[in-house]
């Protein structure tokens, strides 16, 4: 244990991985991090910044209506794959930051048709009434209804955690300048290593990376550390893991922000990669992927990315983590119908130049949600936290704060 313990904490100092890490609970160090064993010999590195602040802290106003919506919805999927959303709860305006609520009216008729490998169709607008048209077949029906507390989440308040979920080849370290700013306001923070990457222990069997391998590292990580109130922000890859635990624990789970998470489709392994090649190729050609990636992951690709790159320990995992990453991303229930039914209200960041994620993924994803603003960056790509830092933290911090003017005292 102790020699686990010490390759962890070199890890940490070093950035370098172990290979074989024994038992272990949890060990918390000086500079805030922590490595927690979520499974017999799988450890994840964390860090958690818990602010400093008086014995009582300050609770939100105990004001029962104040930010109540009622989230009604009723969600048939035809045997044709057509997708008919039909919104019939309060409708919630927002001025953040000029972000537009794409789910247009709150009570309004939205049909479509689910999306496929070919691509990824528009907004069809308001649909004429089911009747008028000949009769179709349901597959499946879903209906909700329910009243959601949606209130200004302030550093000062004792029971908000935020949740920093990053995705394939990153690390925690791409969350470093929202950490710190986050931290500085007096939230609590809470940031994990996938497993493989940055400092976690890397299994080395293809099991332990799938999604649903990793899906329960961060249900372990969540049921750690979450108090009343958690606000989940994933990049990625990330943005499935926090969609997982918003369907899983939707009483716990306040907010989401998803950054270039991409569109409400079921995850499937694309059978022509180049990610299917062996590990020892995928190694020879390590220097070609990080180019590439550096080229579709940032606006510009000169020396302050190549850094930035660099600090936030991106890119940076084996050819075998890497393979097992993206053959691993199986998750045929996140499908559109999952998400439309998911009732906390979400916030998308999407960086113009993403050449990895196309603007209409989050798009469509922000058509699907039942409380959804998107907000582009024209001056982003996919690692727009690395590139914008100051707009990110600027847009995620009004979000957090933000409250909806709609009140449920005259909903019945």
């Amino acid at each position: 244990m102790l020699t686990s313990i010490a390759d962890g904490l070199l890890c940490c100092l070093l950035g370098k991985t172990p290979n074989a890490v024994g038992p272990l609970d949890s060990v918390e160090s000086d500079d805030g991090y922590t490595f927690l064993e979520v499974k017999p010999g799988r450890i994840l590195r964390i860090r958690h910044n818990i602010p400093k602040r008086p014995e009582f802290p300050e609770e939100p106003e105990p004001a029962e209506e104040r930010g109540t919506v009622r989230c009604k919805r009723r969600i048939t999927l035809y045997r044709n794959g057509q997708l008919l959303i039909e919104n019939l709860g309060d409708a919630v305006r927002s001025e953040l930051l000029q972000c537009h609520n794409a789910s247009g009216d709150a009570n309004g008729t939205v049909e479509l048709e689910m999306s496929d490998a070919t691509g990824i169709p528009g907004k069809d607008g308001a649909a004429a009434a089911p009747g008028k048209r000949r009769k179709r077949k349901a597959k499946k029906v879903v209906s909700i209804d329910c009243k959601k507390r949606i209130t200004s989440c302030k550093g000062t308040h004792g029971d908000v955690v935020l949740f920093f979920i990053h995705g394939v080849g990153g690390s925690l370290d791409i969350w470093k300048e929202q950490l710190e700013f986050f931290s500085k306001l007096g939230y609590e923070v809470v940031a994990p290593d996938l497993a493989g990457h940055g400092c976690s222990s890397a299994p080395p069997v293809a099991a332990a990376y799938t999604f649903y391998a990793l899906a329960e590292d961060m249900r372990a990580v969540f049921k750690r550390y979450a108090k009343k109130r958690n606000i989940l922000i994933g990049h990625s890859y990330g943005v499935s893991f926090c969609t997982f635990l918003a369907h899983e624990y939707p009483e716990l789970v306040h907010k989401v922000i998803m950054i270039n998470g991409g569109g409400p489709t079921a995850l499937e392994p694309s059978l022509c990669s180049i990610f299917n090649l062996p590990p020892c190729v995928l190694h020879c050609l390590s220097p070609c992927l990080a180019w590439s990636f550096l080229k579709a992951g940032f606006a510009r690709q000169g020396a302050k990315e190549k850094q930035l790159l660099k600090e936030g320990n991106a890119f940076n995992v084996s050819s075998f983590v890497l393979r097992a990453m993206m053959s691993g991303q199986y998750w045929p229930e996140g499908d559109e119908v999952y998400h439309a039914e998911l009732a906390v209200p979400v916030l998308l960041v999407h960086g113009m130049h993403d050449k990895f994620v196309p603007v209409e993924e989050d798009q469509r994803m922000a058509e699907i949600l039942l409380i959804a603003f998107l907000k582009v960056i024209d001056e982003g790509s996919h690692m727009v936290m690395l590139e914008c830092p100051d707009t990110v933290n600027t847009l995620l911090h009004e979000f957090v704060l933000w409250e909806p003017d709609t009140a449920a005292g005259d909903t019945k």
